[in-house]
């Protein structure tokens, strides 16, 4: 596969195609199975959905960039993944975003990462040593489910969470276990990656208030401590 673009770039571009004709079925905050989602994958998303009216690609390399922080399901699908990502990301790793940005149904942009086959995000994971792929799971809990198939880095994630004071859970589910080599976490060029699954009751403590509301959220006024002190504990295991 072709390298990565060395300069930061933002990329939003607009289609006009026909609208959804299908309806989004009922699914947990967690990332689905492929079963339950409306597209199989992006061209049939790309197909029914107008992009820069129901969302968005948001793409940023820096020249040199060894690790990407990646949100497939991010803007209003599932808040605030865009956000933490791009924290993370900083100026010194690759960020992407796949970002929801409907008044209403943004569930229906969910793609579960197995199946998450967006060309700009395969170029971008292709392109790095490490991927940190940020989702949001269900639950009141303040908890963290830390999947993947880089092993090492995620002893180092839990070890760095817990000592930060975050709630980690020792087990993952299989459904959220993110352990697929399909998995789009795990398709950098040493084919194991992060995938954190965050509860909404840990989310809810990254934000004033507990909102998780899409325009609540883009506003850095409104985070509180914990979300930069989550995010740079996640750094901190990526050395």
């Amino acid at each position: 596969m072709k390298r990565i673009m060395s300069i930061a770039v933002a990329n939003v571009l607009v289609m006009s195609l026909a609208p959804a004709a299908l309806a989004a079925p009922a699914r947990p905050a967690a990332a689905a199975a492929s079963a339950d989602d409306v597209y199989a994958d992006y061209a049939e998303l790309s197909a029914h959905e107008v992009e820069g009216k129901d969302y968005r690609r948001v793409v940023r390399v820096p020249r040199g960039a060894k690790v990407a922080h990646i949100a497939i399901h991010g803007g209003a699908i599932e808040a605030p993944t865009s956000q933490l990502a791009d924290q993370a990301a900083g100026r010194k790793d690759a960020y992407y975003a796949f970002e929801g940005i409907k008044a209403t149904g943004n569930s229906d942009l969910h793609i579960t990462a197995t199946h998450f086959d967006e060309p700009r995000a395969l170029k971008v994971v292709a392109g790095v040593d490490r991927t940190i792929s940020w989702h949001a799971a269900s639950g009141s809990d303040a908890v963290t489910y830390v999947g993947g198939r880089d092993t090492a880095l995620i002893r180092k994630v839990k070890a760095e969470l817990r000592a930060a004071g975050f709630g980690v859970s020792s087990s993952v589910s299989e459904e959220i276990g993110g352990d697929s080599p399909q998995n789009i976490a795990n398709r950098n060029r040493r084919g194991m990656g992060v995938q954190l699954e965050i509860s909404r009751g840990q989310r809810e403590r990254f934000f004033k208030e507990g909102k998780l509301a899409r325009a609540w959220v883009e506003d850095p006024a409104n985070r509180t401590k914990d979300f930069y002190r989550y995010v740079a504990a996640v750094n901190r295991a990526l050395g």
